[in-house]
């Protein structure tokens, strides 16, 4: 996989129009599970073939169970300067019921360890909204990583989609789905006790201290381009989509035979409209009215409802901007889908 995730690498120069490399992120499986040639032989492969800034952000997606004194040692001198940690919760029940393989204790303590090894941009998920989730047992998953001092924090709520071992519980009765409202209300508790310690939240998952903010997952919401390599990856340049096939097997076969392994979608002007409202109202950035009536003029409508928002206190307009108030952020998708065109 290594070698055929480099000859991807190699074959895919000319995508990004030698735009320079600011940010570099393994992620998207487990990629602390690689050891230390393998993660160095793919930096070669980007560094000899690409133009990498300086200080580039260069950022890995590690679980607890992998971290040690001895990995973050080589990860340090690989040149990774930042760690992205899936903790997802620090009670027992629901890390065997999410089928997580390491225990609170090593969550707690891999955090430490990657502190004390120099990791200073370190950030780690959270999840809420999972069943018999308290709201008690919620504060305390926070209040856990503020107390950690962790300069980033990723909260996602738990969704139920369908197809998935979870749709068949929820739907056969064996476990309840948790409400929108009581969602909504450990969304909320996020927000106060994060604010209450001074993290910003940037984008509507994400929260940091000052100049902690992802770099890497900023340029997406920007809609700047980016090269995604190996099975089910994707990759943007402005006008297009790409994306991998995502079996490990076709993928691995159809680079061996030089087939092609892709499929390549090209954005309308609606597609391009709708995509900057979607992302932009994610962020504490918001949208540019002018920016988008650059891509396509909305009918009369689409500012009746922006009005609509603001008269509900879900949005706020500064000039040319609309933004999400807090209220607004837990309909962010709803808002966004109703002002598409």
């Amino acid at each position: 996989m290594i070698n055929t995730i480099t000859t991807e690498l190699v074959s895919r120069v000319a995508y990004l129009e030698q735009k320079p490399i600011e940010t570099i992120y393994f992620g998207g499986g487990t990629p602390s599970l690689l050891n230390k040639e393998e993660i160095s032989k793919l930096l070669d492969s980007i560094q000899s073939n690409y133009q990498v800034v300086s200080n580039a952000e260069i950022s890995l997606e590690a679980n607890p169970d992998d971290i040690s004194v001895e990995s973050l040692r080589e990860w340090k001198e690989l040149g990774i300067n930042r760690l992205s940690i899936g903790l997802q919760s620090f009670k027992e029940a629901d890390l065997k019921w999410m089928n997580r393989a390491h225990t609170v204790n090593e969550a707690q303590n891999c955090v430490r360890l990657a502190q004390s090894e120099g990791f200073e941009n370190l950030t780690v998920d959270l999840i809420y909204g999972l069943p018999n989730l308290t709201m008690d047992e919620w504060r305390n998953h926070v209040q856990t990583v503020i107390d950690f001092g962790v300069p980033h924090i990723s909260a996602y709520c738990l969704t139920v989609e369908e197809k998935t071992v979870l749709h068949k519980l929820v739907k056969n009765g064996k476990i309840d789905a948790v409400s929108d409202e009581t969602q909504g209300e450990q969304f909320m508790v996020l927000l106060e006790m994060l604010e209450a310690n001074e993290y910003a939240q940037y984008e509507i998952s994400n929260f940091s201290k000052l100049g902690f903010e992802s770099m890497h997952n900023g340029n997406y919401w920007k809609g700047e381009w980016y090269l995604g390599v190996g099975p089910s990856a994707h990759s943007f340049n402005g006008t297009s989509r790409r994306w991998n096939v995502a079996n490990n097997r076709r993928y691995l076969k159809a680079i061996e035979d030089k087939a092609s392994y892709s499929e390549t979608e090209e954005l309308s002007a609606e597609n391009q409209f709708n995509e900057r409202i979607l992302i932009g109202l994610r962020t504490i950035l918001g949208v540019n009215l002018n920016e988008l009536e650059a891509i396509s003029v909305p009918p009369r409508a689409f500012y009746d409802k922006i009005e609509s928002f603001i008269e509900s206190n879900w949005m706020i307009q500064e000039g040319s901007v609309i933004s999400l108030t807090k209220e607004g952020r837990l309909r962010a998708d709803y808002i966004a889908s109703e002002l598409f065109c």
